[in-house]
């Protein structure tokens, strides 16, 4: 029962317009319900990707997967070797992003970013790259979708003789890694980190100790 001296109570409205949760509202225009049934796909699909960022294996895996799909698609359609061409132009441009550390040493004097450790004795600074891993996997796998999805309009397959194609780009990748080698070599960097870096107690211990008698 109702409380005679309690005042009724009034739904508060929405002063914005807009309902909560993506729903959609019966005044709404086309142009604004598809707005927002853009932006609710948007954040789903974001947040699956933040989910996904710590299951590094599982990523690649879905990325070999789609390779493999992309690859047996142009095989039994004997086509669209400009388009793998294309792909393979930049997958190697990624690559070379995340090879390459986010600062180049050759312009570390101008820049006030750390630098990389030159010698063993100089302080241990993890290696940070141009293009994350993350971002890396995320462009390359969107690049094999998209490649895919262009092999199934006829306009994207241009007539072309591929061992040409293939031959320059195997001479492109051997150029480019050569040039990338010689620049870790000539910085003294691995852009692979295997475990963490770990200090041994004892050994600082006794290292402190000997300074200290000395």
């Amino acid at each position: 029962m109702m409380d005679p001296g309690a005042s009724p109570t009034t739904a508060t409205p929405n002063t914005n317009g807009v309902p909560s949760g993506g729903s959609l509202h019966p005044t709404d225009t086309p142009a604004a319900a598809v707005q927002r049934w853009a932006f609710v796909v948007s954040q789903r699909y974001q947040h699956l990707l933040d989910k996904s960022t710590p299951f590094l294996l599982y990523r690649w895996i879905v990325f070999c997967v789609i390779a493999i799909i992309y690859t047996v698609r142009v095989f039994f359609v004997q086509g669209f070797y400009v388009v793998s061409y294309a792909l393979g132009i930049y997958i190697l441009n990624l690559l070379i992003g995340f090879l390459s550390p986010q600062v180049d040493p050759e312009f570390q004097d101008l820049s006030d970013g750390p630098g990389l450790p030159s010698r063993s004795s100089d302080e241990f600074r993890p290696f940070v790259r141009r293009l994350p891993e993350f971002k890396f996997w995320y462009s390359i796998t969107k690049a094999f979708c998209i490649a895919f999805v262009l092999t199934f309009f006829s306009a994207f397959d241009v007539p072309v003789f591929w061992p040409i194609l293939l031959f320059y780009w195997v001479i492109l990748f051997t150029l480019t890694m050569k040039k990338q080698i010689l620049h870790m070599i000539k910085y003294k960097y691995v852009p692979f980190s295997i475990g963490k870096q770990r200090y041994d107690g004892k050994k600082a211990n006794s290292t402190e100790s000997s300074s200290l008698s000395s």
